[in-house]
């Protein structure tokens, strides 16, 4: 495929001044009847989702549709990334029972893709791997025709909890690198650039699982960097790629340096398919769990 030289044609620049919202980043605040129904759902069965948690921009419209993106391993995470809307500090007792309320609460609400996330949890031996299998193995004890996506920690000095998640075959595997490497020191606490990559490319190559990562832009990066972290993540086999705006939560995150015009997404978006991703999410509301069964339906047909 012929290569396209992007660098050439932008550059973002960064800016110290404080940025209005502007209007394609703007959403409707949710109030349908089936918003509340997914809301009543998740209470019934007493479950955490990131939308909530993260003040997720599109939670009126997934919620609409009935998909909830289900966090698991309690509210609080061990971690403190700047950019991050969850709660950091000592976390929850674990729940045994979760795995099982998962599967009840995706028949509830009538899924046919399902994407599960976390907190980080340092303070677990497995890192909370064994979490992620018992909800992936409850839900097809429900419905085998389910398909299922994981967003996962990074796994760091976690004995076998590699090899727990292939055992389990999620249909999707998802680790987000979230920014550049430059970037890390500040955003990422606590995170390895180079153990994330390893960690996708471990799954794909002894699970041959679909694998998947994302970006935040915003956060004073510029398209080079962009284009060389895309890049890495292409040779690192990573099938699937999600690229959105980064919002600032609050004042106290880190803060906000531009939001990118939806013509600066295409352009990424362009790099994106140029470098051979399989499929591509790029957007300014794009999120990892942002319209993925439609994604997933899509990339399975395409590479069928």
């Amino acid at each position: 495929m012929k290569k396209t030289n992007y660098i050439s044609k932008t550059h973002l620049t960064n800016t110290s001044k404080k940025i209005p919202k502007p209007p394609w980043i703007k959403v409707k605040a949710p109030q349908s009847s089936s918003v509340f129904k997914t809301k009543d759902i998740v209470k019934q069965f007493n479950l955490n989702t990131v939308c909530e948690e993260a003040a997720c921009p599109n939670i009126g419209e997934c919620w609409n549709n009935k998909h909830a993106t289900f966090m698991i391993l309690g509210r609080v995470c061990t971690r403190k990334c700047t950019f991050c809307n969850i709660a950091s500090g000592i976390p929850n007792t674990l729940d045994e029972n979760e795995p099982e309320k998962i599967a009840r609460a995706v028949n509830a609400l009538n899924l046919k893709h399902v994407v599960i996330t976390s907190v980080d949890r340092d303070d677990l031996e497995d890192g909370g791997a064994n979490q992620f299998a018992s909800c992936i193995n409850k839900i097809r004890e429900l419905n085998k025709e389910i398909t299922i996506e994981i967003l996962t920690p990074d796994f760091q000095r976690k004995k076998n909890a590699i090899d727990i998640i292939i055992n389990a075959m999620p249909d999707v595997f998802n680790h987000n690198l979230e920014t550049i490497p430059r970037l890390y020191k500040d955003i990422r606490r606590g995170a390895s650039y180079l153990h994330s990559l390893s960690l996708l490319k471990t799954i794909k190559e002894k699970g041959n699982i679909w694998t998947k990562s994302g970006l935040m832009v915003g956060l004073g990066e510029t398209i080079s960097e962009v284009y060389e972290v895309i890049s890495t993540m292409r040779n690192y086999s990573i099938d699937f790629l999600t690229v959105g705006q980064y919002l600032q939560p609050t004042i106290g995150h880190q803060k906000l340096v531009k939001y990118y015009s939806p013509e600066e997404f295409k352009l990424i978006e362009d790099m994106a398919w140029d470098l051979g991703f399989k499929m591509v999410s790029c957007s300014p509301l794009t999120r990892s769990s942002y319209h993925a069964d439609e994604h997933f339906s899509m990339l399975r047909k395409a590479n069928a």
